[in-house]
Formats: structure tokens, C-alpha cells, sequence
């Protein structure tokens, strides 16, 4: 998928950052600002639904072989393998669904996606890296979240420590240690590169 392909004029922005970073919150806040024209694109999925996730609002929800044949078709601009028949990624057609509508795509999605969208489309891809103020800082929201094992935050605190090492590969970096700066910061960086 080319931009000559789909022949439309939206942008891509990429938000990554390890878990507890902020960058869902920053997400969720561009989201909200007519100006910027946004979507949000829906990761697919091979994992179960969970709670009171929606199949087409939350995620795409796909059998592994469903996701395995969509892989074997090319039918996504990025996919990986979190864990054993774990997949995530972003199908083709969801770019073109958001574009189609005259918007621009913001994503939401981790370091090694986030790197490869920039990688296919550099020109049309502002990739912002999420940095938490500190490994400890992280280790605490994470804890005040509530939602995982003690087991669990700290495999996320080693993924940090991987993830934190990719942030000079990105276009941008904001330092997350003010909420509402870091707000401001997004909204600055977002509007200038789609008025580019």
C-alpha cells in the first residue's frame, strides 16, 4: 500500500511508549481536537476479548488462523508476535478506511510498530516516542493503575528498559512528567506537521 495507491492526503501519527507512560492519555486528549482531524486506528488482534471489549471499537478480533492467513495475504502494514500465537497488528484496509474519510490516522501501538509505519511511509509518519520521567516513576503508575500482578509490572519494567533504548529512532520525544505540558507539547507537534 503506497500513497499512490490509496491517492489520499492523510497523515499518519505514531504514539509509542512503554506501558504507563502516558501515551494513551495523550491519545485520547489529540483525539478530542477538532483542528487536528484525527481517527483512531483499531489494532487486530488474536487474543480473546476481555471484559466489555467491542469487536470493530476496541480491537478487531481474529482466530489465529484468520490472522495467519491475513499475514500470508499482506493485507497488514505491521503485525507481531507478542507472545506464542499472541498477534497484534495493523491491517491495510483500516489505514484506507480512516483515509478514505479525509483524516489523518493516530495510532496507538508499541515501539516495533510504531518504528515500521515510519519505515514504510517516512514522509507521511510523525512518530513521537512517550518517555516516562524515570524507570522508578514508571514502576509506580504502573502500581497505581491496579490492574496488574506484581510479576506483571515488573516483566513490563524489563520491557521499558528495551523499548526506552529506541527512542532516539523516533522523530520526537516527550518527556511525560507534567501531564498538562505534556499535553500542550503533542498538540504543538501534531498541528505544525499536519500544516506542514
Amino acid at each position: 500500500m503506497t500513497k499512490k495507491e490509496t491517492n489520499k492526503e492523510g497523515k499518519l501519527i505514531v504514539f509509542s511508549a512503554p506501558s504507563g507512560s502516558g501515551k494513551t492519555t495523550i491519545v485520547r486528549h489529540l483525539l478530542e481536537l477538532e483542528k487536528l482531524n484525527l481517527e483512531f486506528s483499531i489494532s487486530a488482534t488474536s487474543r480473546e476479548k476481555r471484559g466489555t471489549e467491542v469487536d470493530g471499537e476496541d480491537y478487531y478480533f481474529l482466530s489465529t488462523k484468520e490472522f495467519k492467513n491475513k499475514i500470508k495475504n499482506d493485507e497488514f502494514l505491521e503485525w507481531e508476535e507478542v507472545y506464542r500465537d499472541n498477534f497484534y497488528g495493523t491491517l491495510k484496509t483500516e489505514v484506507e478506511r480512516i483515509w478514505a474519510k479525509g483524516k489523518n490516522v493516530i495510532f496507538d501501538i508499541d515501539v516495533s510498530g510504531g518504528l515500521r509505519i515510519k519505515r514504510k511511509f517516512p514522509e507521511e509518519t510523525l512518530a513521537i516516542f512517550v518517555k516516562p520521567p524515570s524507570i522508578d516513576e514508571l514502576k509506580i503508575r504502573l502500581k497505581k493503575r491496579k490492574t496488574e500482578n506484581e510479576d506483571k509490572i515488573n516483566m513490563r519494567v524489563a520491557k521499558a528498559s528495551a523499548e526506552l533504548a529506541t527512542a532516539p529512532l523516533f522523530d520526537t520525544i516527550i518527556v511525560n512528567d507534567n501531564l498538562e505540558n505534556a499535553l500542550k507539547e503533542a498538540e504543538v507537534l501534531v498541528d505544525n506537521f499536519l500544516k506542514a
